[in-house]
């Protein structure tokens, strides 16, 4: 099974993060208010990360790991990511 960390911005601006197995229908599910409390009261959300996985112990330790960064180290991962997906697509 694969297994995904990901990040979804609020429309607050804060980030949460959490781990998967579908992260689309995770996202789905937080902007029906079905996700997390956090996140119920904070939307809609926006899927900004996604980090595959191997296994679900991988993802549950890579998730405590992001939630330890900071919201400036966040965004700045989340911009790496997006330059580097837009860089792929022009080659």
């Amino acid at each position: 099974m694969s297994c995904f960390c990901y990040i979804v911005e609020c429309a607050d601006g804060t980030y949460y993060t959490g781990w998967t197995t579908d992260p689309q229908r995770r996202a789905r599910q937080h902007n029906r208010g079905r996700g997390a409390r956090y996140t119920s009261l904070r939307r809609p959300v926006k899927l900004v990360y996604i980090e595959p996985q191997p296994d679900r112990a991988s993802a549950m330790r890579r998730e405590l790991q992001l939630k330890k960064l900071t919201h400036a180290q966040k965004k700045s991962m989340i911009e790496l990511s997006a330059g580097l997906a837009q860089a792929i697509d022009i080659l």
